[in-house]
């Protein structure tokens, strides 16, 4: 029997309630909102009007509220943006007070059997009774819970976040620290290869410049996942790279994680489109963590 485990998430809620909610926010993220329903969740990018990333989300619904889930820096950044106009519209938005917990396993069914969690087929999000639940992969399940929640007994709880963070760079899913906040256009985190862009709802806040990396081939950049042995978390997340002798700057890890059991650094950081999948990198302050690049579980080529 494969071992559950439940990982209490550094990310936050941004909520969106009133009766303007859908326009209001259909405005302002690259997401079309009319593809969101009670038993879907979508990803999304909210950008500056230069087209920037504030932060990328997952977007879900449930009772009467629009949810985005994103980590700190973009929940903080994206919340105080998405308030500056919002006194013209019937919405509110708010720091939601609900937890976000991660459960990952090779077999979730028997937890999701005790929870009452139940998803149909092509279902990737459901109510139960104690808030919503979203199927990200078939071994990971993002749940939103109230205060009352508890977890069964035979699910080991852990103290940090750090499985799941692996996972999800593993998995490819891009977010966004404090120093990335604001420098990166959607396709350069590839949020047009999870279908977090939609390229035909109308107008949102940066729209252009997205729509001009897409049709006008302006994206020279992509994110890529890299790995290598460390110590821990770099504390200063600049890399380089080799060319012949010498050694220039590559870019910034804009997500990391650590497996302590296997003294393993996980990371994803925007480079060149074109580099090759054989390339070395290194970390700038900490020279002797090399990183390699692991393939990407999906396309980035336009359909």
């Amino acid at each position: 029997m494969s071992s559950v485990y439940a990982c209490p998430l550094s990310h936050q809620l941004i909520s969106l309630t009133g009766a303007d909610k859908l326009s209001y926010l259909h405005g302002q993220i690259t997401q079309d909102l009319n593809k969101l329903s009670n038993s879907n969740y979508l990803w999304a990018g909210h950008c500056s009007a230069k087209g920037k990333l504030w932060g990328v989300f997952k977007l879900f619904s449930h009772q009467d509220s629009y949810y985005l889930a994103g980590s700190q820096p973009e929940v903080e950044k994206s919340l105080s943006e998405l308030k500056k106009y919002a006194v013209f519209a019937k919405v509110d938005i708010d720091v939601s007070t609900n937890r976000l917990i991660g459960l990952i396993s090779d077999d979730l069914t028997p937890v999701l059997e005790k929870l009452d969690i139940r998803f149909s087929d092509n279902q990737t999000a459901c109510d139960f009774p104690s808030g919503k639940a979203l199927k990200l992969a078939p071994n990971r399940v993002l749940l939103m819970v109230d205060s009352q929640f508890s977890m069964p007994d035979d699910v080991s709880t852990l103290d940090n976040c750090a499985l799941w963070q692996e996972a999800a760079i593993k998995a490819g899913e891009p977010q966004l620290n404090s120093d990335a906040i604001g420098e990166y256009v959607p396709q350069m985190v590839n949020l047009q290869a999870i279908n977090g862009i939609s390229f035909k709802k109308g107008c949102y806040t940066g729209q252009e410049t997205v729509a001009r990396m897409k049709y006008l081939g302006k994206n020279k950049r992509a994110m890529y996942i890299v790995t290598g042995k460390s110590d821990g978390l770099l504390e200063e997340p600049e890399l380089e790279t080799q060319v012949g002798e010498n050694w220039r700057r590559a870019g910034k890890l804009i997500a990391q994680s650590y497996n302590e059991n296997s003294q393993t650094l996980f990371g994803l950081v925007v480079l060149p489109n074109d580099t090759p999948s054989t390339h070395v990198l290194r970390a700038k302050h900490t020279p002797q963590v090399e990183l390699s690049i692991l393939p990407l579980p999906y396309s980035l080529e336009d359909e």
